[in-house]
């Protein structure tokens, strides 16, 4: 059997597991359990992030190894590039991006590989997911404005100190893999200016972000004193129901409120008409900017190098694909979808992360014991690990942190931990971390999941003192 036939049989098989679980039946997961759960979240990650959000990141990933030249990549990016401009440039990458832990994977394997420095290329890794603009709004509004300032703050400088840290553990190792990079590129570079190929990245990177313009489901009213008089109140959270005589919301709290009918002045999107016109129009704009990616692709690239750019595509799809579906039904498995049970219940999750240690020590017949002091003086500590540690391998998917966290908080978790969670949660899971482990190694990967759960913490317990 030829390589072709092997790559096809592969391809098709990756292709009938994603179309099993995009079309997996409900009735098929009414057992229940963690099976289920596993299940369900994989079939969920199937219709929202393969098609829109992974497949145009393997893409982009591919045209990275393709198209830009590695002159370029390490001018701005490498090991010997300015430190100034290579984290500055990676840190506030997600603002563009937005995207999720998984999503981000095959751009950092695409710089990575192209011979982009340890350090600026893992800043890229962690502050991708981290900072998403609509993330930060989503934050602000639900969570608090402190919080939401503290989230952008600790993502944009802790991405630079994790890749600063990484970058001085590992500089030998980083230093040698740039070198491989560069000695097994081909010698003759695309003669092809970099407008050129920045253009065409910037197309599909339009592909991604508009056809990804998500929102938070949200409405803002404004609520009168009495039938004929002025406005006296306004609310914003989700409508539960609006009949004829009421509107039931759930507020940011996740407290419910029923407001008369006949009071409400207006209810529109809590994200302003600008922006829902983009959203209503959001697969009309990226369509137009994958028309311009197509044309720019036939004018200006041969094709031996579409046909490069589709191998290199594909070569991140295979390697990725499998891991993270193996990660995704982990995740699911262990803790469950958003509002499910998976192994570990909910309420143990909730107890480790209250401000309070006494439910934990009543179940764990601590209380009255010598030991309950020492936990009592150490639980602000634990609960931060804890958080960070729980965050870090659960998968959350863009914008879902927020409403998950609220509940929590709800539960009764402090806002140290919340801290902790928004910033371990969204830059790394159990699905990426195979990913990560493949491009990088065990190794490294450990060390940078540390940095991360350590640095989440610390930042946890100064914000839970402080606030």
């Amino acid at each position: 059997m030829g390589n072709r036939a092997k790559e096809t049989i592969k391809l098709l098989a990756i292709a009938a597991v994603f179309l099993a679980f995009y079309f997996l039946p409900e009735d098929w997961l009414s057992f229940g359990g963690p099976l289920a759960q596993a299940l369900g979240l994989a079939k969920w990650y199937a219709r929202e992030h393969v098609l829109l959000c992974l497949v145009p990141a393997f893409f982009i990933a591919g045209a990275i190894g393709a198209f830009v030249s590695q002159a370029s990549v390490m001018k701005y990016l490498g090991p010997d590039a300015n430190k100034g401009v290579a984290y500055g440039v990676a840190s506030v990458s997600g603002t563009i991006l937005a995207v999720c832990s998984c999503t981000v994977l095959p751009l950092f394997a695409g710089i990575y590989r192209m011979g982009a420095g340890l350090g600026p290329a893992i800043t890229f890794l962690y502050s991708g997911p981290a900072i998403s603009v609509l993330a930060i709004i989503f934050t602000a509004r639900i969570l608090g404005m402190e919080m939401g300032l503290a989230r952008v703050i600790g993502a944009v400088s802790f991405s630079v100190l994790i890749g600063l840290a990484m970058h001085i553990i590992f500089r030998r190792s980083a230093a040698q893999n740039a070198q491989s990079a560069t000695a097994n590129l081909p010698g003759d570079q695309p003669a092809r200016p970099l407008w050129k190929s920045a253009a065409f990245l910037a197309g599909m990177i339009g592909v991604l972000i508009f056809a990804n313009w998500s929102i938070t489901g949200e409405y803002h009213g404004l609520i009168r004193c009495c039938p004929t008089g002025a406005v006296a109140s306004q609310f914003t959270g989700k409508i539960v129901e609006r009949t004829d005589t009421q509107v039931i919301v759930r507020d940011a709290k996740g407290q419910t409120q029923v407001y008369d009918q006949a009071l409400v002045e207006s209810v529109a999107p809590a994200e302003g008409p600008v922006y829902m016109a983009i959203h209503k129009a959001r697969f009309f704009i990226a369509g137009i900017f994958l028309l311009a990616t197509l044309a720019m692709l036939r004018s200006w690239f041969s094709r031996p190098e579409a046909a490069e750019w589709v191998g290199l595509t594909w070569g991140f799809a295979k390697q990725i694909l499998p891991l993270l579906l193996l990660g995704v039904l982990a995740a699911g498995f262990f803790f469950g979808q958003p509002g499910g049970e998976g192994l570990i219940p909910p309420e143990y999750v909730q107890m480790l992360l209250g401000e309070k240690p006494d439910a934990f020590l009543m179940s764990a017949g601590l209380s009255g014991s010598l030991w309950e002091g020492p936990l009592r003086a150490a639980w602000p500590v634990l609960t931060n690990i804890f958080a960070a540690v729980f965050a870090a391998l659960m998968y959350f998917a863009t914008l879902t942190e927020v409403p998950i966290l609220q509940g929590l908080m709800a539960a009764g978790m402090g806002k140290g931990p919340a801290l902790a969670m928004l910033l371990a949660g969204p830059a790394v899971s159990l699905p990426s971390m195979l990913v990560i482990a493949s491009v990088i190694g065990v190794r490294k990967t450990a060390v940078y999941i540390s940095l991360v759960v350590g640095v989440s913490t610390a930042a946890g317990l100064i914000y839970g003192w402080l606030f």
